[in-house]
């Protein structure tokens, strides 16, 4: 039996969002994001797309490419809220969903074509959601999650869009490299040095080929160039924090040391939040002394994923919890107040600068492994240690 796998995606779902609460913005072309010269896009209406502004950019070339676009700093708690009543519609309607980011969302509608139709059952949760929602939403229906996310975005806005069971290939062949999920501007240049700017182009590369060049990625590339994709559904559920803690061979005191320790956390936890598209909004630093006693201190910030913010918050927490003076058996990082988030970093603090940096950072990262690449601080933090750094349980 052919899977029907659901992708439903929120329509420039910010600017949605400030339209509905201020309905005169309609129309209008629209930037969310910084509003500084050195701010960045988060977010923009279609009326701005069309002079060519998009996300990521930084906020003095969008106003220079539409000097008339109106800026608005941006309301995450409003966002996340309309997120949530997006959810619970499809929650309520749903045998099987997965809540993917803030404002996507996929479904396994499979075996429905026996008795009313997954194309149809889709328009008319589309439908529902829209005037129950009052938030313009597309969706793409095929046989995975990963031609239906392309099939979203390349109709929307506005969008229902059925790709039929096996005309997959015919449908990715025309498209750029760079349609395809997990390209990324990094990638994409890339294969367009190797001559390679179609999807059909880059079918033809041998899969060897392409894991001596991008690693273990490589195989995920070859996979989605011919439009595989067994992933799951993974049914819906929030993950309450992002942590890891670390417990020493011998007690320590060494400041500089602990420090070094931090860092490398930070490192590790604020790679998987962007890894998995979340910002946290809560910091929390655990030390545990050598006669056991356990002590937390946290501090609510900004949301946020990028190391260089946490990592001020997370030193300024350890300078204010250790004060016994008394040898270190253990310390931990949480991350929660979790969020998610269609960006991997906070485009609405960060300027292009850094946003360039993460996207590199996290390229590198993620063909050549975590491990290799990490701040000067933490060559001391042993191997071992970084492997070892397990989930913070608490108290």
């Amino acid at each position: 039996m052919d899977r029907n796998i659901i992708h439903f995606d929120l329509d420039a779902f910010f600017v949605a969002v400030e339209c509905k609460k201020n309905p005169s913005l309609k129309g209008l072309p629209l930037i969310v994001g910084g509003s500084s010269r050195r701010g960045v896009v988060a977010a923009c209406s279609y009326e701005a797309r069309r002079f060519g502004v998009h996300s990521a950019m930084p906020m003095y070339l969008a106003l220079q490419l539409c000097p008339d676009a109106r800026v608005i700093s941006g309301d995450m708690e409003a966002y996340s809220q309309h997120s949530h009543i997006v959810t619970e519609i499809i929650a309520e309607k749903a045998p099987l969903f997965e809540k993917a980011s803030i404002d996507e969302f996929y479904i396994d509608a499979s075996g429905m074509d026996r008795y009313f139709g997954a194309f149809k059952w889709a328009v008319e949760l589309r439908k529902h959601i829209i005037k129950e929602s009052g938030l313009p939403i597309s969706l793409g229906l095929s046989v995975n999650k990963l031609i239906s996310k392309i099939a979203t975005a390349e109709f929307k806005p506005n969008a229902q869009k059925q790709i039929p069971a096996g005309t997959e290939k015919e449908f990715l062949a025309p498209l750029g490299v760079e349609k395809i999920p997990m390209i990324g501007k990094q990638t994409a240049s890339f294969l367009y040095d190797m001559g390679v700017r179609t999807v059909a182009t880059l079918r033809e590369m041998p899969m060897n080929f392409l894991i001596s060049a991008f690693g273990k990625n490589g195989v995920s590339l070859w996979n989605k160039a011919h439009g595989i994709d067994d992933s799951p559904i993974v049914p819906h559920s929030e993950a309450k924090s992002i942590s890891t803690e670390s417990t020493f061979d011998a007690d320590t005191m060494d400041t500089a040391k602990l420090k070094s320790i931090l860092i490398a956390m930070v490192e590790k936890v604020a790679f998987q939040l962007r890894d998995q598209s979340k910002l946290t909004s809560c910091v929390t630093v655990k030390i545990r002394y050598t006669n056991f006693d356990t002590e937390t201190k946290q501090i609510k910030i900004p949301y946020t994923a990028s190391d260089h913010l946490l990592l001020q918050t997370v030193t300024a927490l350890f300078d204010k919890l250790y004060n016994r003076r008394m040898l270190i058996r253990l310390v931990g990082v949480r991350l929660s107040g979790l969020l998610h988030g269609s960006h991997q970093i906070d485009l609405f603090n960060d300027t292009a600068a850094s946003v360039n940096l993460y996207e590199a950072i996290d390229f590198i990262k993620h063909k050549h492994g975590a491990e290799k690449l990490i701040r000067a601080t933490t060559l001391d933090v042993s191997r071992r240690v970084r492997m070892e750094m397990n989930m913070f349980k608490g108290k």
